[in-house]
């Protein structure tokens, strides 16, 4: 997409739709009618609405907001993936860069500093264009209920400029959530201290904070994958992380959830821990859920967990018992009095399996143990993240009274003695 369709349109004004003839012309205006009648108690009920109003707010507004160069790479792979209800923003240093961006908002940050050619590699430059564009940044962020800021750690403008989109952000009062990537350790150790640095920066700055380290993923790709690839693996496991907390607001499924839900989880959560599985067969909603909660990009186990937000994806087939079954899953392993919230997204796409991304807050769970949930390997060019393969010589799962999974240590733990 060229620069020229890359603009602005945070002030766009939307055409109106007709008025249905039914609609009274004063809910259209704005004014408010009172309705007199009777409540069933024998009391007067006055009922206020504003129709015009009630339209405008039945959404929650939800922004994305690519800083630098993986977080661009990472919205522009959400676009083409179609991700539901959300504005998508492209922002960086790099006029080149935001020519190709697929996002139709986009905002050159720094311009007098760096002059369109981006940070270098240098955070406080990245920062110092962030500060410059300050305010053009609160005019794109104005006006949403849940920003999420995605970029990859390590760089310039991304590492750098992070931190002051989500400082805006949440003086915007958003819900601000970010889902980082931090380098693979080939990158250098130069862009993992800078990593390192950006990411404390960020954690005070936002409700959320998802870090996915980069190398964790190379336990999920073949031997055979190229860099380029690698680097593909880790844009869209950022932008799993963004859709499944989207999903779960904006597309009709199963199982939906306010946004006030997702806040009630969200808000000053600070660290969270991000875990996918995907699974198909007769239990495939149990392996996936198991292959969420042990997945090998969590850092540590999310026992214990005081806030979860998960969220089952699957085809036309997706049963509701297969729902109550992943659910049971996480609700095996997050504290007792724990917050969780759940939804079910039907996508046809996904026909034949199901796929679960479970975030966590509030826990302290110990090291992961290397034992993992057995589940389907996917492609690359499909269903880009696969928790784990199972061994070649290993059979597929049987489903039996006691299916045969590899459980991790503290589920086996919970597992009643026969």
């Amino acid at each position: 997409m060229g620069k020229d369709s890359c603009v602005m349109e945070s002030d766009q004004q939307w055409p109106t739709e007709p008025v249905p003839p039914e609609v009274p012309p004063s809910f259209i205006s704005g004014e408010v009618a009172i309705a007199s009648g009777d409540n069933g108690h024998g009391a007067p009920t006055d009922v206020l609405r504003s129709y015009d109003k009630l339209v405008e707010t039945s959404a929650a507004r939800i922004k994305v907001i690519g800083v630098g160069g993986g977080g661009g790479n990472a919205v522009n792979r959400m676009i083409a993936s179609n991700v539901a209800g959300v504005e998508f923003w492209c922002v960086n240093t790099d006029a080149q860069a935001i020519a190709q961006s697929q996002a139709h908002r986009c905002l050159q940050i720094g311009q007098k500093l760096t002059r369109g050619l981006g940070a270098g590699g240098n955070p406080a430059i990245g920062q110092k264009a962030a500060e410059e564009s300050r305010e053009d940044l609160a005019a794109a962020l104005k006006d949403a209920d849940l920003i999420f800021i995605t970029c990859g750690m390590g760089g310039g403008t991304g590492t750098g400029a992070a931190p002051i989109v989500a400082e805006v952000a949440k003086e915007q009062g958003a819900l601000t959530v970010a889902v980082v990537t931090r380098p693979f350790t080939f990158e250098g150790r130069r862009r993992a201290n800078q990593a390192d640095e950006g990411i404390e920066a960020l954690q005070s700055r936002v409700d959320t904070l998802i870090v996915i380290p980069n190398d964790k993923i190379l336990s999920v790709i073949s031997e055979q994958t190229s860099v380029q690839d690698a680097f593909r693996v880790a844009d869209d496991v950022l932008r799993q992380g963004v859709q499944g907390i989207s999903d779960i607001i904006n597309v009709p499924g199963l199982i939906n959830v306010d946004f006030a839900d997702i806040r009630s989880v969200m808000a000053d959560a600070g660290s969270a821990m991000m875990g996918i599985g995907i699974a198909s067969g007769k239990s495939r909603a149990t392996e996936a859920a198991l292959s969420a909660i042990s997945s090998p990009l969590l850092e540590r186990s999310i026992e214990g967990a005081k806030g979860v937000v998960f969220n089952i994806t699957g085809g036309t087939d997706l049963s509701l018992h297969e729902v109550n079954a992943a659910a049971d899953v996480i609700y095996n392993v997050a504290d007792a009095n724990a917050n969780i919230i759940f939804g079910a997204v039907i996508d046809p796409q996904m026909q034949g399996e199901v796929q679960i991304t479970v975030i966590a807050t509030g826990f302290s769970g110990e090291p992961m143990s290397r034992t993992r949930a057995t589940t389907k390997t996917t492609p690359l060019t499909n269903r880009p993240l696969a928790t784990t393969s199972p061994p070649p010589e290993a059979p597929a799962p049987e489903v039996e009274a006691k299916p045969k999974l590899d459980i991790p240590e503290f589920l086996q733990r919970r597992r009643p003695t026969p």
